[in-house]
């Protein structure tokens, strides 16, 4: 496998930053109700981690390092206020329903950390890829959450209802996050313990 696919696939299974890191857990368990609002979550994520990746990657060599963390936020926030508004013109629903999570992207230890551990420390391609090798992983593990939950909580997927009469309440709630995650996390490790 290339180095290019490795950094890429990275992201998705060895470093998949909700089932194996168990970074970002608060959007994580916060926003996964339904399908469509880890999706959209995972989404905003990505865009953010990938441009803000390759941004860092760009100007790293201008940062002065006493003031090296907070010009990456500052960079991180210049793209979390991009998706804040896209998402108020274009999808308002969606961006009610992520609510005080969406900003929260800002501080979120997934992308303040890719850029400190990788786009810090290597180019502007390397940076892009890494980015969106976690992003996706990220998006898939939170769209995987909400399905779930939506599935046994609400008995619908991506808003079409499947089962009459709904499911069971609990997966809807916040205790029913953490069930649904530790049972995700679970299965995810028994099917790539031999591939990590």
């Amino acid at each position: 496998m290339n180095n290019n696919l490795r950094l890429f696939t990275r992201g998705i299974i060895k470093e998949n930053p909700t089932f194996v890191l168990l970074l970002g857990m608060c959007p994580t368990l916060g926003t996964t109700t339904s399908a469509v609002t880890g999706m959209g979550m995972g989404l905003a994520t990505l865009f953010v981690l990938t441009l803000s990746n390759m941004v860092i990657s760009l100007v790293k060599r201008q940062i002065p390092d006493k003031v090296r963390i907070p010009a990456y936020i500052v960079i991180i926030a210049s793209f979390v206020t991009v998706v804040q508004l896209c998402m108020e013109a274009y999808v308002p629903s969606l961006y009610k329903a992520l609510g005080v999570f969406l900003p929260l992207i800002v501080v979120n230890c997934i992308i303040l950390g890719r850029a400190e551990a990788f786009a810090s420390k290597n180019g502007v391609g390397a940076s892009a890829l890494d980015g969106l090798g976690i992003g996706v992983g990220f998006t898939l593990s939170l769209t995987l959450l909400g399905l779930v939950r939506e599935v046994l909580g609400a008995g619908s997927a991506f808003g079409v209802q499947i089962f009459p009469g709904g499911g069971i309440l609990i997966f809807v709630l916040a205790p029913g996050a953490f069930f649904a995650l530790g049972y995700l996390l679970a299965l995810f490790n028994k099917f790539t313990a031999k591939i990590r």
